[in-house]
C-alpha cells in the first residue's frame, strides 16, 4: 500500500508549477582548475581564428606588415568575431573546449543562453584582459613584465570566484548567465 500525497514527506512529493524549484545539483559550477583547462584550451584554439580572420582582413586590405596604419581596424575585427563566434556557439550552449572539458554554459534558471544575453556574456568577459591592459597602457613596460601583470591579474579574477556563493565567474553573474558540468550537446 502505498502513502497519500499528505502522508509522503515533503521531498518526496512533486514540485507543482506554480512552485520555485529548488536549484538542482546539476547546476554546480564545475571546479575551477577544469574551468581554467578550459579557458586555456580555448584560448589555443582561437590561433585558427585568428590566422583565419587576420589573413582574411589582410589580404583583402592588402596590408603589407603588421605595423600597418589600419592595425587598429584589424583589431576592431577581431573583436567583432570574436564576438561572433563566442555569441554563436555560447548561444548552442557550448564551444569546441566546453565540449572536451565537459561544461555548458546556460542563463540563471538553466535554459539556453540568448544571442543577447551571449553578447552580454562576451562584452563582461573582456574583465579578463581590460584592466591589466589599462594599467599596462601608460607606461613602457617590456614584454615580460606585461606578461607578469596580465597573467597575475588573470589568476587574481579566477581566485575571486571563490568568493561567489555558487562558485561562478563574476562576468557570468554580471551578465546572468552560469558555467555547470555538462556532456557535450552534440552526442546526446
Amino acid at each position: 500500500m502505498t502513502p497519500s500525497s499528505s502522508e509522503r514527506p515533503a521531498s518526496a512529493r512533486p514540485v507543482s508549477d506554480n512552485a520555485t524549484p529548488p536549484t538542482p545539483a546539476l547546476l554546480t559550477a564545475p571546479g575551477l582548475w577544469r574551468r581554467m583547462a578550459c579557458w586555456l584550451y580555448e584560448g589555443m584554439l582561437l590561433f585558427a581564428v585568428v590566422f583565419v580572420a587576420g589573413w582574411l582582413f589582410s589580404t583583402l586590405g592588402q596590408m603589407r606588415d603588421a605595423m600597418d596604419s589600419r592595425r587598429h581596424l584589424l583589431q576592431a575585427f577581431l573583436f567583432v568575431v570574436f564576438g561572433v563566434y563566442f555569441g554563436w556557439f555560447w548561444s548552442k550552449g557550448q564551444t569546441l573546449a566546453m565540449k572536451t572539458w565537459g561544461i555548458r554554459v546556460v542563463d540563471r534558471l538553466g535554459r539556453p543562453l540568448t544571442q543577447g544575453r551571449a553578447l552580454a556574456r562576451y562584452l563582461l568577459s573582456w574583465v579578463w584582459f581590460l584592466p591589466p591592459l589599462a594599467a599596462i597602457s601608460p607606461f613602457k613596460l617590456s614584454g615580460g613584465e606585461s606578461t607578469v601583470l596580465i597573467v597575475g591579474w588573470v589568476i587574481v579574477w579566477a581566485l575571486l570566484a571563490r568568493f561567489h556563493p555558487e562558485r561562478q565567474f563574476w562576468h557570468d553573474a554580471w551578465a546572468g548567465t552560469r558555467l555547470i558540468a555538462s556532456k557535450p550537446l552534440s552526442r546526446r
